[in-house]
């Protein structure tokens, strides 16, 4: 590969990526026609998502929601896109422990803290001052949106999403595409593709 980062996504959280200070950053790749050429926190949108599998650069994946993060790698991938092309990106006013990991194409933004023995899988996305404590597990795709907080041995499973100031109790999982609403507090285990809101939480909607 050679150097540069091509950001992947002309979304809000690309505008975050930027001014979180990351480096390397030589494009944006898009397929809305009209942003062609537009520039984002002084980045170019340079083509169309499709551009990706001819060109070297490392990748950044920049789409807000789990599920759609998942949709776009699995079609790069379909066009010959490895895993080993994406980059990761974990701001400097972040907080990472040492025994913790954290995967390919992954994003964390400024103010979060990661203790001790955090998993965090692909393409993950962490907005800014969420706190993940001990044991934590969050799989592929997960989202955390500002200020959510994880006790330990928390584990969301792939493409879930937490609203914003979501609280989640030690030891509970919320399932694969759940939704977590703004402000909640999880107290119990979410199943797969659930939406949960409220103190204490409970479902509003989704799959039975």
């Amino acid at each position: 590969m050679s150097a540069g980062v091509l950001l992947v996504g002309a979304s809000g959280l690309a505008r975050e990526v930027i001014a979180s200070g990351m480096a390397g950053i030589i494009g944006i790749l898009d397929d809305d026609e009209g942003l062609r050429d537009a520039e984002m926190g002084g980045v170019t949108v340079v083509g169309p998502i499709a551009q990706a599998a001819a060109r070297e650069e490392s990748l950044l994946v920049c789409v807000g929601a789990g599920v759609g993060r998942r949709r776009i790698v699995r079609r790069l991938a379909s066009a010959g896109v490895r895993d080993t092309r994406y980059a990761t990106f974990v701001s400097d006013g972040a907080r990472i422990g040492s025994t913790s990991v954290i995967g390919a194409g992954s994003i964390v933004l400024d103010g979060t803290v990661v203790t001790a023995d955090v998993s965090i899988g692909r393409h993950v996305v962490i907005m800014p001052n969420c706190t993940i404590t001990h044991d934590d597990v969050l799989e592929d795709y997960t989202t955390l949106a500002a200020g959510v907080a994880l006790a330990g041995g928390v584990r969301t499973r792939q493409a879930a999403y937490l609203g914003m100031n979501a609280a989640v109790r030690q030891g509970v999982a919320v399932g694969s595409a759940a939704v977590i609403g703004m402000g909640a507090a999880v107290l119990n285990d979410v199943p797969d593709g659930q939406t949960w809101a409220g103190v204490p939480a409970r479902r509003i909607g989704g799959a039975a």
